[in-house]
């Protein structure tokens, strides 16, 4: 015997709960300053980014650490805990690229959905349990499957993000595909991607500029689908036909990427189009004068800032430069590939990849793993040595003053001597 619908059982939406009242708000920027703010930091920053003992001299970026969307996405994930005492709370994954903020999210009794090994399934969750989404958002498929459990959300996703959302929207709309400039694996371009999905669309993730020129001559000259497809195997929508869904292009991007790069793509694909156009309606192939490419900068200010901030500090010379935050973080590795181009860069981690004068624990970014390398002219107290640090937009400013605290540490200079350094 059938069912009908009207006795179908139905899950109850949670109700919307204001997590960001002033007493809840007061009581969460007191706990977050006490475990992220830095009074080493702050004299620095007061001085210019600038502090010498005797013959040592570090240089902090202008601009570096927490951004306005990453101090939101912690704020709300510390006021949920204060309101939602004693429910579950579950983070989709990380609530950003740090492993510290994780870390203290967890202590917090804080569990996960994600990764490899999860507190629980999205199958077990219901109208008592509280999910925080994550400053880089989720995926469209996900979202639904946890409003379809009743469970309590709390959104921290990053408004320069859902900006990019919105369009690829546009883009499916209006029936361009979405060449989206990024990491095809990253937790906020494959959210993206899934917005690109609905009604129907397609998009395509490209990371390099060498992977742009292919699909540039693949708009000129067209070629071998199947070779396009394995080239950017996992980079695709279901269904995406290289020779169909290029004829209408979008472009949008991470908002972590390196602008100048971004800005490059853009330029190569809009010059692909329009080659591909000129010589079709010359030989009377394509008399429509629609344009059929689109673009629009969806690269993040912050992330814009510390980029510039970095290119500013690189102006003067230094002996090597530190770049401090997640080894997973896009933005941060964007700040290593740029100091690499001028002076000895070292992405680590915390101050503990500070081993010793001769030795420093660090990403590769070619190797992709962590090594350890020498220091080079940090060794010799005897040399005058300058040493710049910056830090990606999910880098707290405790973490940075343990770097700074532990450079000067290693050329002979305590604590104290810092802070009473004018």
């Amino acid at each position: 015997m059938s069912t009908s619908k009207e006795n179908r059982p139905v899950k109850k939406r949670a109700k919307r709960i204001n997590i960001r009242t002033p007493a809840i708000m007061e009581r969460v920027q007191a706990e977050v300053e006490e475990h992220y703010r830095s009074s080493i930091v702050e004299k620095l920053q007061k001085q210019d980014g600038r502090l010498t003992l005797g013959n040592t001299t570090v240089r902090l970026a202008k601009q570096f650490g927490f951004c306005y969307g990453v101090e939101r996405a912690i704020d709300l994930a510390y006021a949920a805990r204060r309101v939602f005492t004693g429910k579950n709370i579950y983070l989709i994954g990380e609530i950003i690229h740090n492993p510290e903020v994780n870390r203290q999210l967890r202590d917090m009794e804080i569990k996960n959905i994600g990764g490899d090994s999860p507190d629980a399934q999205i199958s077990d969750l219901g109208e008592d349990d509280v999910v925080i989404v994550p400053a880089f958002g989720a995926e469209l498929t996900l979202m639904n499957q946890l409003k379809a459990q009743g469970c309590q959300m709390v959104d921290t996703t990053c408004g320069d993000v859902m900006s990019v959302w919105k369009r690829v929207r546009k883009y499916t709309k209006e029936h361009y595909t979405s060449i989206i400039h990024g990491k095809a694996d990253h937790e906020e371009t494959r959210a993206t991607a899934s917005r690109a999905l609905s009604g129907g669309g397609h998009y395509l993730v490209v990371l390099t500029l060498e992977d742009c020129d292919y699909l540039c001559d693949y708009i000129r000259n067209g070629g071998e689908a199947s070779d396009f497809l394995l080239r950017f195997k996992g980079a695709y929508s279901d269904g995406f036909d290289p020779d169909m869904h290029l004829q209408k292009i979008g472009v949008a991007n991470q908002t972590t990427m390196l602008k100048g790069e971004t800005e490059e793509l853009q330029r190569r694909i809009a010059q692909a189009v329009a080659d591909r156009d000129h010589a079709l309606n010359r030989t009377g192939g394509d008399e429509e004068e629609e344009s059929r490419f689109q673009f629009f900068d969806t690269i993040c200010g912050a992330t814009q800032e510390r980029q510039d901030a970095l290119f500013e500090m690189l102006k003067e010379p230094m002996d090597m430069l530190l770049v401090v935050g997640g080894y997973n973080s896009s933005n941060t590795t964007h700040l290593v590939e740029i100091g690499d181009q001028q002076v000895p860069s070292f992405f680590i981690r915390n101050a503990a990849c500070l081993k010793n004068l001769e030795q420093i624990v660090h990403f590769d970014l070619e190797e992709k793993s962590e090594m350890s390398a020498y220091s080079g002219s940090i060794l010799d107290l005897a040399n005058p040595v300058t040493v710049g640090v910056t830090a990606g937009a999910s880098c707290p400013n405790n973490l940075i003053e343990e770097v700074i605290s532990r450079v000067f540490q290693m050329r002979g200079h305590s604590r104290e001597e810092i802070l009473g350094a004018e």
